[in-house]
């Protein structure tokens, strides 16, 4: 009998309770993210160039160093060094000749001269870890952050069930929304770019990171290539950013009153 007094008790202090919050606010709130890389010790950045690989009708070396430039420019953080675009693949074709194979072992074959594979791009990744080359490459530009890396841009295309909603009305002329399964042929572009941060002081690497980003089209809708890169980078932009410097995401909590 105590046990079921207490029980009613605390039902009717909850109730008296609810009854009491009759309306409701909305707060707005920022949570920060910190930065992944310390770039206090840098007053100025690179952008040196990338590996590109994928499609020919996109320039991906030369937009993705047009674009990171002019987002950290607008973002302020560091002192954007306009530079040409080093010629990374010269640099790792140059690199790779002057490799010096033990007695006996064959010497390494030439990398390819179109890169269009994944396995066609981990050829060249060795030029990121020659920090004899990077700290030559610091040493021009007073020892900045040096951003570079590959970037891989190619078409891709997929088939298959995709759910989509569709009106219909009843023989009242009411409308409602019900989800239909279509068969459908997509094409589109996979975007993968590996962001490498190197310390133009001395050459080493600092932070790698690698994103992926995809997007489709219906086969009857036409998308020029580039408007399909900027649609892809515009994704993971923030991202990036979100290396260097830190960002704020912004949102809301609703509270009883």
């Amino acid at each position: 009998m105590r046990a079921d007094r207490i029980l009613a008790s605390a039902v009717l202090v909850g109730a008296l309770a609810a009854s009491a919050c009759t309306s409701f606010f909305e707060v707005s709130i920022e949570t920060p993210i910190r930065p992944k890389l310390d770039v206090s010790a840098f007053s100025r950045v690179f952008v040196a160039g990338f590996v590109a690989a994928g499609t020919e009708d996109v320039d991906a070396n030369l937009e993705t160093v047009r674009l990171l430039r002019s987002q950290l420019r607008a973002k302020g953080l560091l002192r954007v060094i306009d530079a040409d675009v080093l010629p990374l693949t010269e640099v790792a074709a140059e690199q790779r000749k002057g490799e010096t194979p033990p007695d006996g072992t064959p010497p390494p074959a030439d990398l390819p001269e179109q890169i269009t594979t994944e396995q066609d791009l981990e050829l060249y990744e060795p030029v990121f870890a020659n920090t004899d080359y990077w700290k030559k490459v610091g040493e021009e530009f007073q020892g900045p952050l040096i951003v570079t890396g590959t970037v891989m841009f190619t078409p891709h295309s997929r088939s298959g069930y995709v759910q989509r909603e569709q009106e219909v009305y009843d023989s009242f002329g009411r409308r409602r929304v019900q989800p239909v399964r279509t068969y459908m042929e997509r094409q589109g572009f996979i975007l993968r770019p590996k962001f490498v941060f190197i310390d133009g002081r001395t050459g080493a690497t600092l932070y790698t990171e690698t994103f992926r980003e995809e997007v489709l089209y219906s086969a009857q809708q036409t998308t020029p290539a580039l408007s399909s890169y900027f649609e892809l980078m515009d994704r993971l932009i923030p991202a990036f950013l979100t290396t260097l410097s830190s960002q704020k995401i912004k949102g809301s909590r609703v509270l009883l009153k």
